[in-house]
């Protein structure tokens, strides 16, 4: 019984070791980040939303609410990596988000991180 236990301490310690970020640069990647301030901090800069049913908008982020609903201004879609017109001034709800990030403005949109 003993050498069991001695081989699941090992065991133990090797994932343990693994688990824990080696470098800061790790251990920043694995924090998460609060979205409110997130948005907030996007505000007024150019973005890239993209929804769970694949559509992709880029645009102005002029406001988001309690609910994280978004407010896109000069907003352009793209759908497969191709634009497909230009909507103007859109409103997002929260639900339909897969995920949003900044762009600069001479980006071009549709997948291209």
């Amino acid at each position: 019984i003993a050498r069991r236990d001695t081989k699941r301490n090992v065991l133990w310690k090797v994932l343990k070791r693994r688990s824990k970020p080696s470098t800061t640069k790790d251990m920043a990647q694995q924090l998460p980040l609060n979205p409110k301030p997130f948005l907030n901090g996007l505000t007024g800069k150019a973005v890239m939303v993209k929804l769970k049913w694949g559509m992709e908008y880029k645009g102005y982020l002029v406001s988001v609410d309690n609910y994280m609903n978004m407010q896109i201004a000069n907003s352009e879609e793209f759908i497969d990596g191709q634009m497909t017109g230009n909507l103007g001034e859109i409103l997002i709800r929260c639900n339909n988000v897969l995920y949003i990030r900044g762009v600069d403005d001479d980006d071009e949109g549709g997948d291209g991180m």
